[in-house]
């Protein structure tokens, strides 16, 4: 493991490392405070406005996603911490105030929980301000099979450059938001990619590990589907480069493997082949791979890639190892010039691929920034939807107050089997909401009522729990708005029924948790559907309390919890931390509905 860095101050290397790009391309602007790369403002985007595409994640993957802001590829990219997800005010920051939203935009990350969360909320945050916005999240790894994915599915990895590069070109070109995203969707269903690396990364500003500690690899093996985050993945071999390539194009290409045959591709195919170095190869090297793989390629599967791209695209810092994709070249139905192969031929203008910037570039007025674009949607035009804020505020404070009380109870449970963080976000987040439902004039418009709320649980909540609620009150604001009839009309339980199943929908697009995952959705989706199905909400919140206790019996598919194992030490005794203070806010909310009956 390399241990030694020229720069050790991890916050210092990412934002220079940021700033490094507006110097080698020059109609590249910085938002250091929001480490967001983004396209300056020019008068042909002014004159001719082309769909927004973002995309972002954690640093340490260079030139991935930053480096692949320019004409033809990204409008802009959002960058975290190393190897962590930038936070989702970072990214609704990217939509509001650093990209042209006339054509509407298109957020694409790679499939990893933080990202989907974060870059998910930022989405349907833009979405409830009315802007036009869709969201996908890749996943193309096949080193990871379906048995071991679960829930959580495909990581993404070095195809997601092929993804992003052809969704750039189509925008470019002038496709809408429609075929942008419905590209990106066929893109990923034909890619498979997996990884391979010799030695796991040593991040700067942390100590080196033991020789015997988690986060290394044995002399001599290779970590087989290894992830860019040092993610282990299926096994460890020792063998030479050409039997750790024929591993590998097994595992893309045998359709006779269940577990991880994602895309059929076989002799008739057109494909391209890329090779992606992860950071640490030398380029000698790389092209000594590269050679290994195409010549297994024709002589064992009788494939003859159209296109063969090899490079430094995504990388793992200096990880010792490659990825390798196929992508099978299938018809867009998009019309002549727009083929994946055009698509992926076309121009652009990014340092980390491999077309230079052209020279007209350097000989525009590069100073403009996108400082002067403060446009923003805001919450949209005021609803026709209506509640009696007296009324809201003293039922909301009954659930706060009972979600308060639990606090001693979640932290309990979730420091058994989590981290211990729940109760006391859910607690801090209810006293804000709280403090906010005291000091303020509250308005009778429901959609404006939500959108007060939103900004108090995104602040003051974190973790997978904030990020869950803020995504789903998020999708509440728009899906009430979807229910405005456009005359005056009080929001009944039938109204806030349907927005609630909306939004449920909405929040499934960023979490595989559902009913049976031991989650707090397994409190939310009962008393949703109990809603939906004409119950009153008593009903709905004692089914929500029955999901929560069901969780006891749950074996976990999601969270921590899965890889801490110890399951026999509380299966059938403790519920899952967030489902239980769901439920109990849920309660206290029905609890004042019938204190109101009665009085």
């Amino acid at each position: 493991m390399q241990a030694k860095h020229f720069i050790n101050d991890p916050t210092h290397l990412v934002d220079t490392a940021l700033h490094s790009l507006t110097l080698t391309n020059p109609s590249l602007a910085l938002d250091k405070q929001n480490r967001i790369i983004y396209r300056r403002p020019s008068k042909e985007s002014a004159k001719d406005p082309k769909v927004s595409i973002i995309s972002g994640g954690g640093s340490g993957h260079e030139p991935g996603m930053a480096g692949f802001v320019g004409k033809g590829l990204l409008t802009a990219a959002v960058a975290g911490t190393i190897f962590a997800s930038p936070s989702a005010e970072q990214v609704r920051r990217a939509i509001f105030t650093r990209v042209p939203l006339e054509k509407g935009v298109l957020v694409i990350t790679m499939n990893y929980t933080g990202d989907v969360l974060n870059f998910g909320m930022a989405t349907e945050k833009a979405r409830a301000s009315g802007i036009a916005a869709n969201f996908y999240a890749i996943g193309d790894d096949v080193g990871v099979g379906r048995k071991k994915g679960g829930k959580v599915g495909r990581r993404g990895i070095g195809g997601t450059i092929l993804l992003i590069k052809m969704c750039g070109a189509l925008a470019e070109a002038g496709g809408n938001l429609s075929e942008v995203y419905n590209l990106a969707k066929r893109v990923a269903g034909n890619i498979v990619s997996v990884g391979a690396s010799m030695e796991r990364v040593h991040m700067p500003g942390r100590e080196v590990p033991s020789p015997t500690s988690y986060g290394t690899t044995a002399t001599a093996e290779i970590e087989v589907g290894m992830g860019i985050h040092n993610e282990p993945g299926s096994h460890r071999v020792a063998v030479a480069l050409p039997q750790l390539v024929n591993i590998l194009l097994h595992q893309m290409l045998d359709p006779q493997d269940e577990d991880r045959c994602f895309c059929d591709i076989s002799r008739n195919d057109q494909v391209v082949l890329f090779v992606n170095n992860l950071g640490g190869l030398s380029k000698l090297e790389e092209g000594g791979i590269l050679d290994e793989i195409a010549k297994q390629l024709k002589e064992n599967w009788i494939i003859v890639p159209l296109r063969i791209i090899s490079g430094t695209f995504l990388t793992s810092l200096n990880g010792m190892g490659f990825s390798v994709s196929l992508l099978k070249l299938e018809n867009t139905e998009l019309g002549a010039g727009k083929s994946m192969l055009d698509l992926l031929d076309a121009p652009s203008e990014a340092v980390g691929w491999t077309a230079p910037v052209q020279p007209v570039t350097w000989e525009e007025d590069n100073s403009d920034t996108m400082d002067e674009y403060t446009s923003s949607p805001g919450n949209g035009s005021p609803s026709k939807l209506v509640l009696d804020p007296e009324r809201a505020r003293v039922l909301l404070k009954a659930g706060l107050e009972s979600a308060i009380a639990a606090e001693p109870d979640v932290t309990k449970y979730d420091t058994i089997i989590g981290d211990g963080d729940c109760g006391i976000g859910l607690k801090r987040g209810a006293e804000a909401v709280q403090m906010e439902l005291a000091s303020a004039n509250l308005p009778s418009d429901a959609v404006a009522f939500v959108n007060r709320i939103i900004p108090i649980v995104e602040l003051s909540m974190d973790g997978t729990s904030g990020a869950i609620y803020a995504i789903f009150l998020n999708a509440l604001a728009h899906s009430l708005r979807d229910q405005d009839p456009g005359t005056t009309t009080t929001v009944t339980v039938k109204i806030w029924a349907a927005a609630l199943k909306s939004s449920l929908k909405a929040l499934a697009k960023y979490t595989s948790a559902g009913r049976g995952s031991r989650t707090l959705m397994d409190a939310l989706v009962p008393f949703v559907e109990v809603l939906d199905s004409g119950g009153n909400i008593m009903e709905a919140a004692d089914a929500a309390r029955k999901g929560a206790e069901s969780t006891k019996s749950m074996k976990a598919s999601l969270g921590r919890v899965v890889y801490v194992g110890g399951e026999e030490q509380w299966m059938g005794k403790i519920p899952d931390p967030g489902a239980w203070g769901l439920q109990k806010f849920l309660t206290g909310l029905a609890g004042g509905f019938n204190e109101e009956i009665k009085g």
